[in-house]
C-alpha cells in the first residue's frame, strides 16, 4: 500500500469516528433533556451516561491516536517504529494504520505495562498485614 492509501484510511477513520461521536452527543442531549421522576429510570440513565462518557474517552484517545499518525505522515516519520526505528510491517499498517510500534516493541512495552502494574499491586498491599498486627498487639 501507498501512503496515500494509509492516509485515505485514516481520514475514513477519522470522518467515521467523528460523525459516531456527534450521535453519542445528540443522543447524550436528549436523554438530558427527558425530565424522569422515577428513581430506577434516573439510576438506568446514571449508568447509560458512566458507559457513554467511557465511550467517548475511548472515542478521543483514538482521534489523537489517528490525528498522530496523520502527523507523521506529513513529517515522513509514518511506518517507522518509535521504539527501535524499524519499519512498522504494511500488515500491522493495515489492521491498526495508526500503530506507532512494530509488533515486537509494542509486546515488550505491554509485558513491561503489565509487569509494573503487578508491582503496584505488590507494593499497595505489602503493609496491610503490618498494620494488623500492630493494632492487635
Amino acid at each position: 500500500m501507498k501512503i496515500s492509501q494509509f492516509k485515505d484510511m485514516l481520514l475514513e477513520m477519522r470522518d467515521d469516528l467523528l460523525q459516531e461521536i456527534a450521535g453519542n452527543v445528540k443522543m447524550e442531549i436528549g436523554h438530558l433533556q427527558e425530565a424522569i421522576a422515577d428513581m430506577y429510570d434516573l439510576a438506568d440513565d446514571e449508568r447509560e451516561r458512566q458507559f457513554s462518557i467511557l465511550l467517548c474517552e475511548r472515542d478521543r484517545e483514538k482521534l489523537l491516536q489517528i490525528d498522530e499518525a496523520l502527523e507523521r505522515i506529513e513529517d515522513g516519520s509514518y511506518g517507522i517504529c518509535e521504539e527501535c526505528g524499524c519499519k512498522i510491517s504494511e500488515k500491522r499498517l493495515q489492521v491498526m494504520p495508526f500503530a506507532r510500534h512494530c509488533v515486537p516493541c509494542k509486546n515488550n512495552i505491554e509485558r513491561n505495562e503489565k509487569f509494573l502494574l503487578g508491582q503496584k499491586e505488590t507494593f499497595r498491599y505489602r503493609g496491610i498485614g503490618k498494620e494488623t498486627e500492630e493494632a492487635e498487639e
